[in-house]
């Protein structure tokens, strides 16, 4: 179909990851992308004009999910090693590794507050650490399966978690008790995600289910079979007016969840898509997947008003019944199928994505702060109330050494001149690193110089001292 204004377009693709790309995630101005991948790095990607890629070299193996703290400071990151790691998004690479699941981790996300962390893992377990003091607090279980997501609701006073043991469930933070368990007999959810108010989860299912749930009353609200292989992933819009969906059958699919109807189908990746997230704002979202592609769109449609979006719509597609009271409050489940129509949206009709792939900088992670390997059981059912209301802000220090800078918040400071700043402390963050490396290579040379010597001299002295050789020399 032709394509509107308000149809969603792809800016770039982005590459640089060697191996599919399992998470994405925005900071909080949209000028930063964090991405992670099976090929073990975290990426953190500048986008700007002169777009630049940083990657942050620290897990031992795949790296399964990746978020930005609240305040953009710090970034999280889930890996197969079996840790999860704390950065400081910034030249030095400084990360704190989180230890304590037995086995890979699946997922990671921060609270709204950021003062702590979910993580959920194969080893059936929930964890939740505190980010200022890193350390574990308390784990939950209860789940019989792998666990495959966790997320905080927005508030932090609930988390909701799935699992390949077919359920769905609401845990209190506060009691550390599981309230409530939805669950699924075709299939489990791979991802759950809170909408932004807090009165609804939306899960995507390994049989092409996409559910969105009231927790309120416990009710299933809708029910979208829109994609034809496993759904791995799901963002609500920061309206909640819009879902987006990322799916094995190689599309990306936007929901309306306030009409009920599938409004977009996205093609650009060649095979599954592993992962989508929208921007703070809505006005970007972002796609991983298996070809080890990022692909940045804008949204468009959101920066229309609701209800023209919807006119132009009805004028564009084929549409089913109206939706009925019973997707609001369901006394049963209401299935959304595919007899829907959706706008198709193809970036290969859009100019301008052919763009050179950005410059790749390799970070090696540093220590930055100490983390104790293992909290007793007895501090991690009852961690202190002082650990529970500290907050997480980080020094102003860090914002100057960010690798994804903003020179554009100072004031005063015109557009042109706050570009060749940016660009000139891009170039002293490269000196410094490149100045850093030479340094560590010197100092490794003279160790081995000396360890070489050293050797040499003890050989000398082991021969002048050798039996034969002192009986010649007695002679």
């Amino acid at each position: 179909m032709a394509s509107a204004l308000e149809d969603p377009v792809l800016i770039r693709p982005l590459r640089g990851h060697g191996a599919a790309v399992t998470g994405v995630a925005f900071n909080v101005e949209a000028a930063g992308l964090a991405t992670s991948s099976l090929d073990r790095f975290l990426m953190v990607w500048k986008l700007k004009t002169q777009c630049r890629a940083y990657k942050f070299v620290g897990h031992a193996e795949a790296v399964t999910s990746v978020q930005y703290s609240p305040d953009g400071q710090l970034l999280a990151s889930a890996s197969r090693d079996r840790t999860v790691r704390l950065w400081i998004p910034c030249i030095h690479g400084e990360s704190s590794v989180l230890k304590g699941h037995t086995a890979s981790v699946r997922s990671v996300s921060f609270s709204q507050d950021g003062h702590f962390l979910v993580s959920a893992s194969n080893d059936k377990s929930i964890k939740i650490w505190s980010v200022r003091h890193p350390c574990l607090l308390f784990s939950l279980f209860q789940h019989t399966h792998w666990v495959c997501c966790a997320k905080f609701s927005p508030d932090g006073r609930l988390i909701a978690s799935c699992s390949e043991d077919k359920s769905v469930k609401i845990w209190d933070t506060r009691n550390k008790t599981c309230i409530e368990s939805l669950l699924d007999y075709e299939g489990f959810a791979n991802f759950v995600d809170f909408n932004p108010s807090g009165t609804c989860i939306a899960s995507a299912g390994s049989n092409r289910a996409v559910r969105l749930w009231d927790i309120r009353m416990n009710k299933l609200l809708q029910h979208y079979k829109v994609h034809r292989a496993g759904v791995n992933c799901v963002s609500f819009h920061p309206s909640g007016n819009y879902l987006i969906t990322a799916s094995d059958d190689g599309t990306l699919k936007i929901l309306d969840v306030l009409e009920g109807r599938l409004i977009y189908t996205l093609h650009g990746h060649k095979g599954p898509v592993l992962s989508v997230a929208f921007s703070k704002k809505g006005e970007k979202f972002a796609s991983g997947g298996a070809d080890a592609q990022v692909l940045l769109w804008k949204t468009n449609f959101d920066s229309w008003d609701y209800k023209e979006v919807l006119k132009h719509h009805i004028r564009r597609t084929n549409l089913d019944d109206p939706p009925h009271l019973l997707d609001i409050y369901p006394r049963s489940p209401h299935l959304h199928g595919e007899k829907i129509q959706s706008v198709e949206v193809n970036p290969t009709f859009v100019s301008n994505t052919q763009a050179l792939d950005p410059p790749v900088i390799e970070i090696s992670s540093s220590s930055s702060f100490n983390t104790p390997d293992y909290v007793s059981s007895e501090d991690a059912q009852n961690p202190p109330d002082s650990v529970l209301a500290t907050s997480s802000k980080r020094k102003s220090e860090n914002e100057s050494e960010s690798a994804v800078p903003n020179v554009g918040k100072q004031t005063g400071i015109s557009p042109s001149l706050g570009n060749t700043l940016e660009h000139i402390v891009e170039q002293l963050d490269v000196l410094t690193l490149t100045w850093h490396r030479g340094t560590q290579l010197l100092f490794k040379a003279a160790k081995e110089e000396a360890i070489v010597r050293r050797e040499e001299e003890k050989s000398t002295i082991s021969y002048l001292f050798h039996p034969f050789v002192l009986c010649i020399v007695m002679k």
